[in-house]
């Protein structure tokens, strides 16, 4: 059985009266790209930094490669961690930069040479350790603060939120460059993040992180298409949402919904055991409604409404509609589909859309 480089047993943190961290157990195996996601507040900070050695469990353990790191001080674990403001020293070079742990370590002037051009081949930046921090974009600033961390061969590398900083653009470049900086190092990766964009695309495993706990840990995969709570149906994605009574239920898991205004929506509550008059909300991706102008063709919909286009959302291939529906005047947004047949749509169109009920996630309303 593999050791998991990181493991965190019933982990709590208290701060007087207010539980930042609620008794998390999470473990990551070697070599993964795992990430913490959560609104601000969450707690996914404050776990960060308990590993990382700068805050005290109030109880719980964390283990490191199978042992205890609680007694061990921050300069001693070994973890690294890379910041949103990462701190670059813009007196040395790059190559000073990169080498100045292991001059910390005591390593000859030879060794460290070797190790710094190793480890910019590595970022795809061979050539540059004479040049000064200022000279570099933000995308190869990013990339030589990985490195500075990787050359002291950590178990683990944090990083908060360390793309939060740069422009749209760049960030989104930086999504692919570090998946492939992890692969390069083959080393375990802890993020943490708000940006589910971020998680989805470089994670291989995510934990959904809400109020201290975490709701749901998985692939970007099982995430999106399979949530286990309202809070992840919510938070991962963008969904369409109503909330009613639950007025039909049946033994295959179909279920039906009635909301105050009088409409009814058809869902799935997959195993959760709604039951008729329970409160409840039904959750329905964009991508997951089709539209039409001819009513026919959407027949074999369970749940069909009409309604008119009241703006466009264009973004390319990822463009949208917000549709509102004649037969209770809620906002329903839609993604077009690619392939052109509504390029010629407008604001005040009418459309016929629906959906199945198999992909319209039902859920208990919890209690405040």
């Amino acid at each position: 059985m593999t050791t998991a480089d990181l493991e965190c047993l019933e982990l709590s943190k208290r701060f007087g009266d207010f539980t930042a961290v609620d008794q998390v157990s999470f473990s990551v195996p070697s070599g993964t790209f795992f990430s913490i996601l959560g609104p601000s507040g969450c707690g996914k900070t404050t776990i960060m930094r308990m590993v990382a050695g700068f805050l005290d469990p109030s109880s719980g353990d964390i283990q490191i490669k199978g042992k205890s790191v609680l007694d061990v001080a921050p300069n001693k674990r070994p973890v690294n961690m890379v910041f949103q403001h990462l701190a670059l020293f813009p007196m040395m070079n790059i190559a000073d930069n990169i080498g100045y742990g292991l001059r910390r370590q005591g390593l000859a002037k030879s060794e460290i040479a070797r190790k710094v051009d190793e480890a910019l081949d590595r970022i795809g930046l061979p050539g540059i350790g004479k040049r000064k921090v200022e000279e570099l974009s933000g995308g190869q600033k990013q990339r030589v603060a990985i490195a500075r961390c990787m050359v002291l061969e950590p178990d683990v590398l944090l990083l908060d939120e360390p793309l939060g900083a740069l422009d749209l653009k760049l960030r989104e470049h930086m999504k692919i460059e570090l998946k492939s900086l992890q692969a390069a190092f083959d080393t375990t990766f802890v993020y943490i993040t708000h940006d589910q964009s971020e998680a989805l695309v470089m994670s291989d495993q995510i934990a959904v992180m809400n109020k201290g706990r975490f709701e749901q840990v998985g692939s970007g995969r099982d995430l999106y298409y399979r949530p286990q709570t309202a809070f992840v149906a919510g938070f991962v994605g963008e969904s369409n949402r109503w909330r009613g009574k639950v007025t039909r239920s049946d033994a295959g898991g179909a279920l039906q919904l009635t909301t105050e205004a009088g409409l009814v929506v058809t869902g799935a509550d997959n195993g959760r055991g709604l039951a008729v008059g329970a409160e409840a909300q039904i959750f329905v991706r964009p991508e997951a409604i089709r539209i039409s102008r001819k009513q026919d063709e959407l027949a074999h919909f369970e749940n069909r409404m009409v309604g008119k286009v009241q703006s466009l959302l264009f973004n390319g291939a990822a463009s949208r509609a917000i549709l509102r529906s004649e037969a209770n005047g809620d906002d329903i947004e839609v993604t077009l589909p690619q392939s052109g047949e509504f390029a010629d749509l407008t604001r005040g169109d009418d459309l016929h859309f629906g959906w199945s009920g198999e992909q319209a996630n039902a859920f208990a309303v919890e209690a405040d």
